[in-house]
């Protein structure tokens, strides 16, 4: 849980700088392709292939590639349509996502974990009630295939690990996870990429180094490492202690001006659809089957 609860606060600062310093600014296929090549270059030295399981190498890179690669690519695309606020605000439908695909790779399906983000849908489009514009729709699409990306691939190393473990120490294998998030974003950049929008200054450069071996390099791996420690619920419920952090932060730092009764009232029926799923979850798991696994 600690491994969470510091990565938590790393990357509500994160979504700020992101917002503030880079997205509109710098290129974002090349802002994501930095952060991967500077994590990686920190596990390279460390990186193992013999005494892990080839599935469990193959699962890693796939996980990356969705978890970091692919996830970033659409959340930083996201900040183009939406404000700082509302991205870290709408990334609160991970939760769910995590419960659905947790109840998938146990081969069940829990109709009621459907009605808590239908709920939550709900929630969001109080926030935007009056401005539903082609934008805002396009912007909150891009977040929740980002949110989806991002719930597979932290139940998918969770699961990863549990079923091939190893004797080396995580952090040997832990590169495989940045290979994978290369594979997606250095294509992604080659082809999207605008070269004419690189950092021009060096607080955007510092921001991308910061990005690349804190939030990036640490913070995945830490995450990931906690993922490993707690049950689906607590991992969902985890997923959104960056929002009011984030939130906060945005708001004493920057001084942005946002209509915080809106924010507050469309964030509280989203708080309730994700209570409720948890509740749900949580009365139909039976007493003591939780468990929790090592990477």
């Amino acid at each position: 849980m600690a491994y969470l609860a510091f990565i938590t606060v790393v990357w509500a600062f994160s979504f700020n700088l992101i917002g503030e310093y880079l997205a509109g600014r710098v290129d974002s296929d090349f802002a994501v392709l930095t952060r991967v090549v500077l994590a990686l270059l920190v596990f390279l030295p460390l990186l193992r292939a013999r005494g892990f399981a080839v599935a469990r190498i193959l699962g890693t890179i796939a996980a990356g590639a969705l978890q970091f690669g692919l996830t970033y690519l659409l959340l930083y695309r996201s900040f183009a349509y939406l404000s700082v606020p509302e991205v870290l605000l709408f990334t609160i439908f991970t939760p769910i996502y995590i419960t659905l695909l947790d109840d998938a790779f146990r081969g069940r399906f829990t109709p009621r974990a459907s009605l808590a983000a239908l709920i939550a849908i709900a929630g969001s489009a109080i926030i935007r009630y009056d401005g539903l514009s082609g934008d805002f729709l396009t912007g909150f699409l891009l977040l929740q295939l980002a949110n989806l990306s991002f719930a597979l691939g932290q139940i998918g190393y969770k699961w990863l690990v549990a079923r091939h473990p190893s004797d080396l120490p995580p952090r040997a294998g832990f590169g495989w996870f940045f290979v994978g998030a290369l594979l997606v974003a250095l294509p992604s950049f080659l082809i999207f990429g605008n070269p004419a929008r690189l950092p021009t200054t060096a607080l955007q450069w510092s921001v991308l180094v910061y990005m690349g071996l804190v939030a990036s390099a640490l913070g995945f791996f830490w995450w990931n490492k906690g993922a490993s420690l707690v049950d689906a619920g607590t991992l969902g419920a985890m997923n959104n202690t960056h929002i009011p952090i984030g939130i906060a932060l945005h708001m004493l730092i920057w001084g942005s001006d946002e209509n915080v009764g809106r924010l507050v009232l469309g964030g509280a029926v989203i708080g309730l659809a994700l209570w409720l799923n948890e509740h749900w979850r949580r009365r139909a798991t039976p007493a003591g089957t939780a468990q929790r696994t090592g990477a």
